[in-house]
């Protein structure tokens, strides 16, 4: 039996699956608290012991592992005009797997200067222009970070005719600088590999060291990705298979956690409605979106606040000032979590659903009609999702939900919001094992089994 072990190094909790390859089949999975404020073997050796104790002792061939402990890949991106390359700069960053903290736009002023000091992003995207367009904007920008007395590196992906002159005014400050291809080469075009490709690269050489991670590098093969990158390259080999493994087509996947609510789309997302008009950026096929205020933990006062605690206490069927003390008990996961109290279950219950719906809202392409006239015109911004055929469900709010098909349907269709294009009518599938970030990593080795393992395994609920 040729064993691999695939583990993901999270901010609450770290998870291990284990993986027969010869059968093509999970042997088990486990999870213990992530030690990242002590030594983060100690979590690891733990989720371990739980996993041995339900496959008993197994040599692992390979060991792979993805983070988004200590607060992930945090990232900060520049582009010129806000709907076009700074856009394009933050898509390209998500797609990464980062955690996106700021995007700007136009020329950075001494006050952005001063925040991008304060919030220490591990990294900067600096993009602006088309290729042979606007030049002023990306060196006045190489200038300002230059100036700004902080060690992170830079990855260039603007416009490729002031490159080499942007990477010679970036490391002479000392800053690790990458020059790469143009996030958006032409008007309208997206190119985000080059730029994706250079940030994992950074993520591999500094960042783990950066994060204190250099500390199971005896333990496993390495980490090779962000953990949210490790989901989005799951998805993308689930959607559309390999040439031996047919892929199920296109998919939405919502992943629920404590601090954010990550929404991932695999699709064209190509208007659907009669006549109408693609407006704005074309965004990509696999699409990734990170809402850092929808969380069940971390971010559940910010969650409350967006939609109001009587909403909540309605969903939670709950009275409001039982609801609140909760919610400042949730905001340290370590403490209280809802394995045997049926409050916390309930309030999780609720503010999985509410995260879901505002997720998938923003996440989910436009419609609007515009009377010109010849008549009605539709114009759609973003991606239509409305005949994506499955939604899967991930996360532990999700999994571990009371209820995970009622937090799925909260990224449905409402008819009550005609122009926001949701999935019409999908099936629901949960990731109940918790295996798509194991999937993403199986990936970079074997594809095919990976795409097989993540077919057997997602569980379609009703």
């Amino acid at each position: 039996m040729e064993g691999i072990l695939l583990i993901d190094f999270g901010s609450t909790y770290t998870k291990v699956t284990a993986v027969d390859i010869d059968n093509e089949s999970i042997m088990g999975t486990a999870k213990a608290l992530t030690t990242v404020e002590t030594d983060i073997s100690e979590g690891l050796e733990n989720a371990l012991k739980i996993l041995q104790s339900k496959t008993g002792k197994v040599e692992y061939n390979i060991k792979l592992a993805c983070s988004s402990a200590a607060g992930g890949l945090r990232m900060t991106a520049s582009g010129l005009v806000p709907e076009l390359t700074s856009k394009a700069a933050k898509m390209a960053a998500l797609s990464a797997g980062a955690k996106v903290i700021k995007v700007y736009s136009y020329e950075l002023t001494l006050e952005d200067a001063e925040e991008i000091y304060s919030t220490k992003p591990d990294l900067f995207l600096l993009t602006g222009g088309t290729d042979g367009g606007n030049k002023k904007v990306l060196l006045h920008n190489a200038k300002v970070l230059a100036g700004i007395d902080l060690d992170f590196p830079v990855v260039m992906a603007g416009n490729k005719s002031v490159g080499l002159e942007v990477a010679g005014i970036i490391f002479e400050s000392g800053k690790e600088v990458t020059v790469c291809s143009n996030v958006m080469p032409e008007f309208n075009e997206l190119n985000f590999d080059p730029a994706r490709n250079a940030i994992r690269n950074i993520f591999l050489r500094r960042i783990i060291k950066a994060k204190g991670l250099t500390r199971i590098q005896s333990l496993v093969e390495g980490i090779i990705m962000p953990t949210p990158k490790a989901v989005l390259n799951a998805a993308q080999y689930l959607s559309a298979g390999t040439k031996k493994e047919k892929g199920i087509g296109d998919i939405l996947i919502v992943d629920v956690g404590g601090a954010t609510t990550d929404v991932h789309s695999l699709s064209k997302g190509e208007p659907s409605i009669k006549g109408a008009i693609l407006k704005g950026l074309r965004e990509p096929f696999a699409k990734r979106t990170v809402e850092g205020d929808l969380g069940v933990r971390y971010s559940a006062p910010s969650l409350v606040e967006a939609v109001g605690v009587e909403t909540v206490s309605e969903k939670a069927k709950m009275d409001t000032s039982r609801l609140e003390k909760y919610i400042e008990l949730i905001k340290n996961p370590a403490q209280l979590l809802p394995d045997k109290n049926q409050d916390i279950k309930d309030i999780d219950y609720a503010l999985a659903c509410i995260a879901v719906k505002i997720a998938v809202k923003r996440h989910a392409g436009k419609i609007e009609s515009r009377w010109t006239p010849a008549g009605v015109t539709f114009l759609q911004t973003g991606k239509d999702l409305t005949t994506i055929s499955k939604i899967i469900g991930t996360g532990g709010p999700v999994i571990n939900s009371k209820n995970a098909a009622g937090v799925l349907k909260e990224a449905v269709f409402d008819n009550g919001e005609p122009m926001c294009l949701k999935p019409k009518e999908p099936e629901f599938l949960l990731d109940e094992k918790y295996i798509l970030y194991a999937m993403g990593l199986l990936c970079e080795f074997y594809p095919d089994t990976a795409v097989r393992i993540m077919k057997k395994n997602l569980k379609s609920i009703v």
